[in-house]
């Protein structure tokens, strides 16, 4: 793209103290003297947060308190679609940016706030989180916020805003801990011959997704995992297909995905013969009887007289 002020760019980066960089970005930094916000590269530069996580806490980071920071309200405001914006906002809920705390209004109803945690560690620490003054715009022309009306629990109706006077607001803690990660299939043996065939697997996972660039590190860590794969005779181009297929764009963490699919995706031992072999067929047993009449054993399903006895019942009936 071409840039409109080449020479006002040039006499920039010509001030700039020190040798600039061969490659990478260059930061232009001008002191920021009205409508700014302060944001930590904790949040900024996350590892596990995604780019559209970052975008929306540092947006909700930069609003008034009393702002519509709701998934309906988001969507409005951005782009992306209402799906991409609630697991936005559910991966700001895990890490400890994003709370809902309960609190009781003027009124004497339950009310649940959306709470934003700019230092979430901090929170943890303090164990509450003051709810800062509202800030008038520092631009006149622009208008005023409006403030968020949080949906009490139904039937209720919307509660009315915080007042700027509330009392500070306990953050409840988390009761829900992660569940532990599931553990790396492991072979009932891992031979030479399954090792090899492992780590060569692995290694060339990147020939059929570029993306899946893995270090020696990451494959000795997953070679176990893969030689259960080939315990249970799966092909390795079944395996192949399983861990490139359908893969996120980009993935972050290769290592971590196929980690996950060799672990949640591990199919079952093949059945033996004597499992797929039928059922063989038995043969109908009909059961011994006493006759009711002369205590001759017979066969029949049902107990009562032999055929003799019937016989002649049924020429006295006669």
């Amino acid at each position: 793209m071409a840039t409109q002020h080449p020479n006002a760019l040039t006499r920039a980066l010509a001030e700039l103290p020190g040798p600039l960089p061969a490659f990478g970005v260059i930061h232009i930094a001008i002191p920021h003297t009205s409508r700014f916000t302060i944001v930590g590269n904790h949040l900024a530069q996350h590892a596990e947060l995604s780019l559209v996580a970052i975008g929306i806490g540092v947006h909700i980071q930069s609003l008034p308190v009393g702002s519509l920071v709701g998934i309906k309200a988001l969507t409005a405001r951005f782009a992306e679609g209402e799906m991409r914006i609630a697991a936005a906002l559910r991966e700001l809920e895990a890490h400890g940016y994003l709370r809902r705390a309960h609190v009781r209004l003027a009124n004497g109803r339950m009310a649940t706030r959306t709470v934003f945690c700019n230092q979430p560690g901090a929170v943890e620490r303090a164990g509450r989180v003051v709810v800062a003054p509202k800030v008038p715009p520092a631009v006149p022309e622009e208008a005023p916020a409006v403030p968020e009306e949080a949906p009490a629990p139904p039937p209720a109706p919307e509660p009315d805003p915080v007042p700027e006077s509330h009392p500070p607001v306990r953050v409840p803690p988390r009761t829900a801990p992660k569940p532990p990660r599931r553990p790396l299939p492991q072979p009932r043996e891992l031979t030479p011959e399954l090792r090899q065939t492992a780590s060569a697997i692995l290694a060339d996972l990147r020939n059929h997704a570029e993306a899946l660039v893995l270090s020696e590190a990451d494959v000795e860590e997953l070679v176990p995992g893969v030689a259960a794969w080939l315990e249970r005779e799966v092909h390795p181009g079944a395996i192949r297909h399983a861990l490139t297929t359908d893969l996120p764009k980009p993935p972050k963490y290769p290592a971590k995905i196929v980690r996950h699919r060799l672990t949640v995706l591990l199919p079952p031992p093949l059945p033996g013969a004597e499992e797929l072999a039928p059922a063989a067929r038995r043969p109908l047993v009909i059961p011994l009887q006493n006759c009711d009449g002369c205590d001759r054993a017979f066969r029949s399903r049902e107990p009562g007289h032999c055929r003799g006895c019937r016989s002649d019942l049924m020429e006295a009936a006669a």
